[in-house]
């Protein structure tokens, strides 16, 4: 291990709206030390943006625009297009959206933007749920996962967003973790060198909406990737697959035995959803081999 070293002044200000041990305030902390103060952030109703509270007392160091729910990516492209007038074409338009206002809601703006190829940089702060108001489910939360509109478990499974923003061919779809800090500083640092749509989403254990201790979030995030439920990759112009957690070193059940959400389960649904996890594991590794296979042009 060794120490990371953040700038003297953080870009996001002690003194917010999170709850205690929250880990999308502590992922948006380190994501923002390296994006630094030539940024504006687009932030819709989400946790982030009770997070970053309103204007002018936000507890963000750079501009925030709070749209409508559904239209952070729209609301990013015009921002970019206003910025490139100015000739500030250096100047990082971000977007920090709940997995609500992306896989669901935003879809559609979210959709058009990669289509177009915009030149904004899209973190999904994804904590499976509509956590903000009060843990309903959304596309996604994962299979028989208990939330306030699925008591007995989500019938459905998790969307899984970074393939289908790979299918847009973007120059770059990753997912991230902070329980990996170094692998999620690297990711945006490469994002951040890039131009064009990147998305990465990050995995943020809710503590109240997963059920978790206070100091249970990084567990979680970290057991989520060891056993496969949220793999670690990188999908660059839609066609070279890269794997940066390679192993699996423990079971799902050791997983889903840290959440509150998945109490209900018997030793049989969690044996389906093991299986569901190793079924999707073999098609990315499938994926990655095929990536690998594939000659360059």
């Amino acid at each position: 291990m060794h120490k990371l070293e953040l700038p003297a002044t953080p870009m996001l200000c002690s003194g917010h709206a999170a709850c205690p041990g929250c880990v999308e305030a502590l992922s948006v902390r380190h994501l923002l030390a390296v994006i630094g103060p030539d940024a504006m952030a687009v932030i819709p109703p989400s946790c982030m943006a009770i997070i970053a509270g309103p204007q002018p007392y936000s507890s963000l160091r750079i501009p925030v625009y709070q749209p409508t729910l559904e239209s952070s990516a729209a609301a990013a492209s015009g921002l970019r297009r206003a910025l490139d007038a100015q000739g500030r074409r250096d100047t990082h338009v971000i977007v920090l959206a709940g997995d609500g206002g992306t896989y669901d809601i935003g879809f559609q703006c979210l959709s058009s933007a990669a289509e177009r190829n915009e030149n904004i940089l899209y973190f999904c702060l994804d904590n499976e749920g509509y956590m903000n108001t009060g843990a309903q489910k959304s596309s996604s939360t994962p299979h028989y996962a208990r939330t306030g509109s699925t008591p007995a478990g989500k019938s459905t499974r998790k969307k899984n967003l970074t393939e289908i923003m790979a299918a847009h061919l973007v120059p770059y779809a990753a997912t991230a973790s902070v329980g990996y800090m170094d692998d999620m500083l690297r990711k945006v640092e490469k994002a951040k060198a890039m131009r064009g749509f990147r998305i990465i989403t990050l995995l943020v254990p809710c503590l109240d909406g997963w059920g978790l201790p206070d100091d249970g979030g990084l567990r979680a995030a970290r057991y989520a990737v060891e056993s496969g439920a949220f793999p670690l990759y990188e999908v660059e112009d839609g066609s070279r697959y890269t794997l940066n957690h390679t192993r699996r070193t423990r079971p799902v059940a050791e997983y889903l035995a840290l959440q509150r959400r998945y109490r209900h389960l018997d030793a049989d649904t969690a044996h389906k959803l093991q299986t569901e996890v190793d079924q999707a594991w073999d098609r990315l590794e499938r994926q990655i081999s095929s990536s690998a296979a594939a000659p360059v042009h």
